[in-house]
């Protein structure tokens, strides 16, 4: 490394010569793929940025200026150029750099971002708050002015607050550039009309190539007449590069490009041309994903955020073989294997998944299940209202998501789902505590928001045959939503095949300490989820002290009443725990379950998420941060068999530095 090491700040980057720039770029892209190789992590996203992130902060300067990014998972780049180069080798852990853009790290993140979409509202909301504030760029008025930029991929583009967004974009008197990063790609291929749109655009050459003289395009735009008058205030690079019929045109933003992506001067000057614009423009740029990786071009979607891995090559022949480290079989890949089985079973039984065929394990069934079996992009919103179309015409539809993409269609689980009493089955992947992506993707509140809603049915699995079971179960539930939640993590082969759910019903987990068949234990776990393998082996760990019952909760809702009657009639403590907010989750559920009943709860220790955030780290680490780990949960059990009565664990400090807010 020559350069890298010495870029402390993006003043170090702009004194370099322009012609050395893809040198540096050379080294970004190493440093990545080396560390990504080790650790995992964001890398295709990335490797396919580092040139437009050169330039961006070669032409603006975003320790004034505002620069925010979509999703965030391809701010790698950024982030070495802003000083964070030593904390690439703890990547995506507390000591080290987050995956996505973190305020508590820089000034130059402005948000913490980790869902797609909301780049461009965010932006406007900064660009209408500098006006107000007098800190607006003008040209004339204030030369010296803030202003803003946002990076957005052409798969996010698609969702809807991106829509709302652009739409209000266009209104804006002022300076505000969206860069359309069009990669051709999504986490997986890119779906629906839009991204159908973007192929065309990117395989027309008469598109590319055309130079245009601009007032056909302007004539007939929203707002047309002031931008005419600005077209005249153009530079030359920009003016040939118009594009005429551009989609955004019908937003009122002028669209330039698209231009290549990879090729620095090119791109430093229509962004130089751009920062000196007063009106709202898209500038669209073509990049590679996974750019000067081999294996990651050819397979951006196993290289988006793949675990650590290892190239193999052969000098001679140039062939390489690549190999990804594995653990033990996922709850992903179980779900995807139940789920061929229930649509072979059961014509009609339909899925879908939102941009995340492979992270949910739809990728199982879309190849034998086309016709029923949809990935409809970044669109969460519109995916829980299509299956509760679906189930209004008879068919079961399961929509699989991530915990943390399920908050963005709660209006419509509400509205197009509960108050219709129809029975959509959400299968929520990535619940509870997901390690390195940290707190944006931290699935910690389905339990409090779905719990809500009357009718619903809430199940967590423990290990495979459970979320066999679980889905089975929901399978045959038509009163209203049903949901499974289950995490990031290897399934657990401990115990055997699981019994057929009941709806409001708990497993015992040690049937010699039922307190339903007349035992009375020491203490009783009634764990909801995963957090049962651990209160297992808390169990066993204090076997020579105390007599522990575990009991599966599997039901949020209903919760299983009688068994919290049976516990505290007979005086048993009782420890809950989730891995899920301690804030309307599970726990809170047998709170409430014990005052409907008038039974005094004074004996139920709550063990879940704290409220407050958890951070990056490796989920085993966070586990134990927030006393979930089964070392923790002994903890909990032997103060409460001793004393009945146990705080609230405090969760230890985020190691994070300080940073002096510049903007």
């Amino acid at each position: 490394m020559t350069h890298l090491p010495a870029i402390q700040s993006p003043s170090d980057l702009r004194a370099m010569p322009v012609e050395r720039l893809p040198e540096l770029a050379a080294e970004i892209r190493a440093a990545i793929i080396d560390q990504v190789q080790q650790t995992g992590g964001h890398l295709a996203p990335n490797l396919g940025v580092v040139e437009l992130t050169l330039a961006m902060h070669y032409v603006f300067d975003f320790a004034h200026d505002r620069l925010l990014f979509d999703v965030g998972h391809q701010c790698y780049p950024h982030k070495l150029v802003t000083g964070r180069y030593d904390k690439l080798a703890k990547l995506r852990t507390r000591e080290g750099m987050a995956g996505f853009p973190e305020p508590r790290e820089s000034a130059y993140d402005q948000f913490s971002v980790g869902h797609a979409g909301t780049g461009i509202s965010t932006a406007v909301g900064m660009a209408r708050g500098d006006t107000l504030n007098g800190e607006a760029f003008d040209p004339k008025a204030n030369p010296t002015g803030r202003r803003v930029a946002t990076i957005i991929g052409d798969a996010s583009i698609v969702n809807g607050v991106a829509m709302e967004g652009l739409n209000n974009a266009g209104t804006l008197n002022r300076q505000f550039l969206v860069v359309l990063n069009d990669n051709g790609m999504s986490i997986a291929k890119p779906q629906g009309a839009m991204a159908q749109y973007f192929d065309r655009v990117r395989l027309s050459h008469t598109y590319t190539g055309l130079k245009k003289a601009g007032e056909s395009v302007l004539k007939n735009m929203p707002g047309g007449a002031i931008v005419k008058d600005a077209y005249h205030r153009m530079g030359e690079a920009t003016k040939a590069m118009l594009a005429e019929n551009a989609w955004f045109e019908h937003f009122g933003l002028l669209t330039v490009g698209p231009i290549d992506g990879h090729n620095i001067p090119e791109l430093i000057e229509f962004l130089t041309e751009a920062r000196e614009f007063d009106r709202p423009m898209v500038l669209h740029v073509k990049t590679v994903k996974g750019k000067g990786l081999d294996v990651a071009e050819g397979d951006a979607t196993t290289f988006h955020s793949p675990k650590p891995f290892s190239i193999d090559r052969d000098d001679e022949t140039q062939n390489c073989r690549v190999e990804i480290a594995s653990g033990g079989r996922s709850f992903t890949s179980a779900f995807g294997e139940a789920m061929h089985g229930l649509m072979t079973r059961d014509e009609k039984v339909v899925a879908c998944t939102a941009a995340m065929p492979g992270g949910t394990g739809i990728d199982k069934v879309l190849p034998d299940f086309p016709d029923r079996t949809w990935d409809v992009g970044i669109c969460e919103s519109h995916a829980m209202d299509m299956m509760a179309g679906l189930a209004k015409t008879g068919f079961k539809p399961f929509f699989a998501v991530y915990s943390t993409f399920l908050q963005r269609a709660f209006d419509q689980a509400f509205q197009e789902v509960a108050l219709q009493g129809l029975p959509v089955r959400l299968c929520l992947d990535r619940a509870g505590l997901v390690g390195g992506d940290g707190a944006v993707h931290h699935g910690f509140c389905d339990v409090s928001i779905l719990r809500t809603l009357p009718d619903a049915a809430l199940t967590a699995a423990i290990d495979e045959p459970s979320l066999i079971a679980a889905l089975e179960f929901m399978r045959g539930y038509d009163a209203g939503l049903s949901a499974v939640r289950y995490p990031r993590d290897d399934v657990s082969s401990r115990f055997g095949d699981a019994p057929p759910f009941e709806l409001g019903r708990a497993r015992c987990l040690t049937p010699e300490l039922d307190v339903r068949t007349g035992q009375t234990p020491d203490v009783a776990v009634l764990a909801y989820g995963t957090p049962a393998v651990a209160a297992m082996d808390a169990a066993q760990q204090l076997s020579g002290e105390y007599r522990v019952a575990v009991y599966d909760a599997r039901f949020a809702k209903p919760v299983d009443a009688k068994l919290i009657e049976s516990l505290l009639q007979a005086g048993v403590p009782v420890v809950t725990a989730e891995d899920h907010s301690v804030v309307g989750g599970f726990g809170a559920a047998v709170l409430e379950s014990a005052q409907e009943q008038r039974l005094d709860a004074a004996r139920v220790h709550r063990v879940g998420l704290p409220d407050s955030w958890v951070y990056q780290d490796s989920r085993s680490r966070q586990l134990a941060e927030v006393g979930l780990d089964a070392t923790g949960l002994a903890r909990t059990i032997r103060l409460a068999a001793d004393s009945g009565s146990v705080p609230a664990p405090e969760p230890k400090p985020a190691a994070s530095p300080e940073h002096t807010q510049a903007r």
